[in-house]
């Protein structure tokens, strides 16, 4: 599991490890296969981690890894329905599942049925890497913690600030630093919505990201170069 925000062989802030913790996404509802695969040969090319796709368009041949989507966007699928999506993208080869949440449950408070929801799909993906999708932006500082602490319990691998869907907003500093808090080490946080250059990608890796979900990858990585020391970005989370 890449769950690591910093690097042994360099700066978390140089181009080479910031690539190698981005899922390179295109989850527009029009893309075509000609899209997916042209996403996959710049994945390569970049040196990303993964790309991250809809269900539809797997399998996918590429040299990376395969993550897929669960739930999208809404979350306000059953439990049951989840499950089985999550289960045949793992048989069309996804390597990683990112499912989304339902939120209303959150806001209700309903943090048992949010555990078991994730906890369905974790079955479902056995063997797999689980990211579960909060949207951060549009919860409480509580909400957050309480629905990572179930993410957690339920057996994922990953919390993940967003969709890029939702109209509340992506991912900011103040909610992966506060989920970074509350997973601990040893558990990844995806920062994913509404990173579009170097300066934002610096700044969730500092708050704790230790994955990045990004669809303008080229652009990120490009604003990086001439700071592969990373001095003037700001100072990585400690330990994450």
């Amino acid at each position: 599991m890449n769950t690591a925000a910093s690097s042994s062989s360099g700066s978390p802030f140089d181009r080479a490890h910031v690539a190698s913790i981005v899922d390179h996404t295109l989850l527009k509802p029009e893309a075509t296969r000609a899209d997916v695969d042209a996403l996959a040969r710049e994945a390569e090319a970049l040196g990303a981690y993964s790309i991250c796709v809809s269900p539809s368009m797997l399998p996918v041949e590429t040299s990376v890894k395969v993550a897929t989507v669960c739930g999208f966007p809404s979350g306000k699928h059953t439990s049951a329905v989840k499950a089985a999506e999550a289960a045949e993208s793992v048989a069309r080869g996804a390597d990683e599942v990112d499912m989304v949440i339902d939120v209303g449950a959150t806001k209700d408070g309903r943090f048992d049925d949010v555990e078991a929801d994730v906890r369905a799909v974790r079955e479902a993906t056995e063997g797999r890497v689980l990211k579960v999708i909060i949207e951060s932006a549009a919860l409480s500082d509580d909400e957050i913690v309480a629905v990572c602490r179930a993410a957690v319990a339920a057996g994922a691998d990953f919390v993940k600030t967003s969709t890029g869907f939702h109209p509340a907003g992506g991912a900011s500093e103040h909610a992966v630093r506060l989920m970074r808090q509350t997973v601990g080490p040893d558990i990844g946080v995806k920062a994913s919505g509404g990173i579009r250059d170097a300066a934002a990608a610096h700044a969730m890796i500092a708050a704790g990201a230790s994955r990045l979900g990004l669809s303008g990858t080229r652009v990120v990585l490009d604003g990086l170069d001439g700071d592969a020391t990373g001095a003037d970005a700001p100072q990585a989370a400690a330990g994450y």
